[in-house]
């Protein structure tokens, strides 16, 4: 439990760390170009959600945020220090990704009633990001793929489980033919 408390340790201060950088060094200039009309840094105070969705909604992000963190630690806790099962390492990377970035923007929500934002991926018009948000895509990510190959073994293991049953049932059938 501890390395995943170190991870969502670490996520928040890149996040912090970032965005702390963007308001020193971006916030003067406005924006950056990396690749020019591809990828910049620029400065954004976004009132929405991830992406700038649903602009001046802050008290329901922070409430949904709120519960959604608690809710992962709380998971997290349970399954690790109560059940005393450890976690699959991709699952307990994946939710220690998204209480990182959960919690990067919500400490900008809380102590700037907005969230600073950097990342422009100008090529396909994408809303600015940042690495709060990156983790938590990259979490959800993690989290899918691996639920998906945990569906996949289940499958394999039962179609196995049923051809051992069906081979079992015929060995039996012709033994008493016998």
């Amino acid at each position: 439990m501890f390395i995943w408390l170190a991870i969502i340790a670490v996520t928040v201060f890149i996040d912090q760390i970032t965005k702390y950088l963007t308001i020193f060094y971006l916030k003067p200039i406005d924006t950056l170009p990396i690749i020019q009309d591809v990828i910049h840094l620029t400065y954004v105070e976004n009132t929405g959600a991830a992406f700038g969705m649903m602009k001046d909604s802050r008290w329901v992000f922070m409430l949904v945020s709120s519960v959604a963190i608690v809710g992962i630690l709380g998971y997290m806790v349970y399954h690790i220090w109560i059940k005393k099962q450890p976690m699959h390492w991709a699952q307990a990377l994946a939710l220690s990704f998204i209480v990182g970035g959960g919690i990067g923007n919500m400490i900008d929500r809380t102590l700037l009633g907005y969230v600073v934002d950097m990342i422009d991926f100008r090529l396909i018009n994408f809303a600015v990001f940042n690495v709060a948000d990156s983790f938590v895509c990259v979490g959800a990510g993690i989290m899918i793929l691996y639920l998906i190959l945990e569906m996949v073994k289940e499958t394999k293991a039962e179609k196995a489980a049923r051809a051992a049953e069906i081979e079992s049932a015929e060995s039996a059938g012709e033994a008493d033919h016998e």
